[in-house]
């Protein structure tokens, strides 16, 4: 969804849209996640380092620090604002993270 020069991603979960296979843990899934997210903001003339906030989702709260490894990795510097909450679960079978963001286009 585009409003003006902002993105707004829906949450992502770590779904490969080629397979439709879900990543077979938190870290694996954090990446796709992120991979699905740069490929809808790319489509939207947009990218991962124009990302303005996160929200993550994540299953289990003791997983934060193998998430946020994957995280820091794939944003690199960019350090959008974030706010991460423990959910009890998430829409789809074995799931354990998602994320949505707003971007800007530059």
């Amino acid at each position: 969804m585009g409003f003006e020069r902002l993105v707004f991603v829906s949450g992502q979960g770590g779904v490969d849209p080629a397979t439709g296979l879900i990543a077979p843990d938190t870290e694996a899934q954090t990446e796709q996640v992120l991979k699905n997210v740069r490929a809808i903001l790319e489509a939207a003339g947009s990218s991962l380092q124009h990302v303005l906030r996160c929200g993550v989702f994540l299953i289990d709260m003791s997983e934060f620090q193998r998430m946020n490894g994957v995280y820091s990795r794939m944003f690199g510097s960019h350090r959008p604002a974030r706010t991460t909450v423990g959910v009890a679960a998430l829409p789809g079978e074995k799931l354990r993270v998602e994320i949505d963001a707003i971007a800007y286009v530059p």
